[in-house]
């Protein structure tokens, strides 16, 4: 979800303005995904880079996380939306952990669409992670290094039990992936647009999965290969 602070400057704003509009692109995309039977919807909310902004930024981001999960939580339930997160969430403020918590109990058996925060994530993060784990249990001779495949590597990120993403949406017209679920986009489907996130809205969500819907994913065969659709 990016261009929140090039908003904010083309409207001659400070930074956290474009953050504060960037809370009705989540909602129009969330009933967006929601209308069109999107099971999972993962946004990039706060990576560990993010870190480093100054410091009222990062405040402020924290402040407007807990405030609008409050604020949005029992719609969220009442629309069958379960929240989840990624991410080391242990680095994030006592008060941004409970109100995480509290949504993420509350909404823990809806299964309309799983909405999934990243905060505090990066996919370096979590890879380094895994390989810890993993290495630790090589050691430990809990598992054989001829166990180690990609269903361990999945079971080990934090995106265990979520499928991989097969459409990636960046806003703003940077065309990177910025250390996004490096591992899980393999096969993903990318589509970058010049759109600020302040201003993305539900139609450009159905932009994005129209032109998926018009791509031919092979995943490695021949388009001779592919099944008769």
């Amino acid at each position: 979800m990016d261009g929140n602070g090039r908003w904010a400057q083309k409207q001659g704003e400070q930074r956290i303005s474009g953050h504060l509009n960037g809370v009705r692109p989540i909602r129009e995309t969330l009933t967006g995904a929601t209308e069109i039977g999107v099971k999972y919807l993962t946004l990039y909310a706060f990576s560990t880079e993010n870190w480093s902004r100054p410091k009222d930024e990062v405040d402020a981001l924290m402040e407007l996380l807990v405030s609008t999960l409050a604020s949005e939580v029992e719609e969220l339930d009442s629309n069958g939306v379960r929240l989840r997160t990624i991410g080391d969430t242990d680095s994030l403020p006592p008060g941004c952990r409970a109100a995480l918590m509290k949504a993420m109990e509350r909404t823990a058996k809806n299964d309309r669409i799983t909405l999934t925060l990243a905060l505090s994530y990066s996919a370096r993060w979590d890879i380094l992670r895994m390989v810890r784990s993993i290495a630790t249990d090589i050691r430990e001779g809990r598992i054989d290094t001829h166990a180690v495949n990609e269903d361990l590597i999945d079971d080990r990120l934090s995106t265990r039990g979520m499928p991989d993403p097969e459409l990636l949406i960046r806003t703003s017209g940077e065309q990177r992936i910025s250390n996004f679920l490096l591992w899980e986009i393999a096969y993903a489907e990318l589509w970058f647009t010049p759109v600020l996130w302040p201003d993305f809205r539900k139609e450009h969500l159905f932009q994005a999965i129209l032109d998926y819907q018009h791509r031919e994913r092979r995943f490695g065969l021949t388009r001779e290969q592919l099944p008769a659709s």
